[in-house]
């Protein structure tokens, strides 16, 4: 086929007729999986785009959708940051979740073609690369807040460094004097997970001291998960005298395990956790963690979507803030030195 592609010319490829191709253009729901896969597959063969700008969306809103609302403290940082953006300039907030999946299902995407808003903000999730089309097809942008760093090139995505986060949090606990570190990471197929815990491999590393892979955990970022594995791993034989918690609610079931134990914080154990969340400066002790500035992130990527909404091209596809140490009370050199 040469020249540019029509919808006319897409139907007579793919078998199908010019008013089915039209409505997976304009994300109808009702065309069956596999015909949609094939208009998908050629219209993305001939890379066709409509040759209109796409009308601003008349409900003047944009789509929030979080994979899933497992830790509400966390998510509220996200919305507050996005919503300090969205309220300035009068854009409404559709908020939704995936249920803990990390790609959104195709009913989902249908319901958000249809109602077409300014943009979608993905929060720890992300669309297909099919799914991407579809999107920018309808000339509906999307930018992704993901704490993995390692997002696409062609994804516009605000993150933060995890590996450094990691490596402050590894490298503090080792200048306290602290030798038989834990971590509980959030789960190992989160890329953010694992980053967080190679930086602090890699603080082990640099100190000359191996990290046992008995200490290591992968969680879910939830208070439970913390006092799950906090349970497991200081009610042991040779326990830890310090764990790194992949996020402050894990830190606080941490806390809590130790607690329940009979061992003091930071005397018995130190406890060091992650995101700097409002509550972290309200646990008993005060709880010191790595700040990943959320609502600096959630802010930063709610302004490039309304750019690229407003038809502004962006200066980078990729922002990553960074990630500092908060010391607080929650962490000291151990009760025996070499502990």
């Amino acid at each position: 086929m040469s020249g540019i592609a029509t919808i006319s010319m897409i139907a007579d490829e793919v078998g199908v007729s010019v008013t089915t191709v039209s409505k997976v253009l304009n994300g109808r729901a009702d065309v069956a999986p596999d015909t949609r896969a094939r208009v998908e597959a050629c219209l993305e063969r001939h890379r066709y785009r409509r040759r209109s700008r796409r009308q601003a969306a008349a409900s003047g809103q944009i789509d929030l959708v979080f994979h899933e609302f497992d830790t509400a403290a966390w998510a509220m940082e996200i919305v507050r940051g996005v919503e300090a953006v969205t309220a300035a300039s009068r854009t409404g907030v559709v908020l939704s979740q995936l249920g803990g999946r990390h790609r959104p299902p195709q009913e989902w995407l249908d319901g958000v073609l249809t109602r077409r808003p300014l943009g979608v903000l993905f929060v720890l999730c992300g669309p297909t690369p099919t799914q991407q089309e579809q999107l920018r097809r309808q000339r509906i942008p999307f930018v992704v807040v993901d704490t993995d760093s390692a997002t696409s090139a062609w994804v516009p995505t605000v993150g933060c460094n995890n590996w450094n986060g990691g490596l402050l949090a590894a490298g503090h606990l080792l200048e306290l004097g602290h030798r038989r570190i834990a971590v509980i990471s959030g789960p190992e197929d989160v890329l953010c997970s694992r980053a967080r815990v190679a930086g602090f491999r890699f603080a082990h590393d640099e100190a000359g001291i191996p990290v046992d892979p008995d200490l290591v955990r992968y969680g879910n970022f939830s208070g439970e998960a913390g006092y799950q594995y906090g349970t497991e791993l200081l009610g042991r034989p040779g326990r830890p005298t310090a764990i790194f918690a992949g996020s402050d609610m894990q830190a606080t079931g941490v806390m809590r395990a130790a607690r329940r134990l009979g061992l003091d914080v930071p005397g018995s154990v130190s406890v060091i956790g992650y995101d700097n969340l409002p509550l972290a400066a309200w646990t008993d002790p005060a709880l010191t963690t790595i700040n990943q500035p959320l609502r600096d992130m959630a802010g930063t990527a709610a302004r490039m979507l309304l750019d690229l909404a407003a038809g502004v091209d962006v200066a980078t596809s990729r922002v990553d803030l960074v990630t500092e140490l908060v010391v607080r009370e929650s962490t000291a050199p151990p009760a025996e030195p070499g502990g």
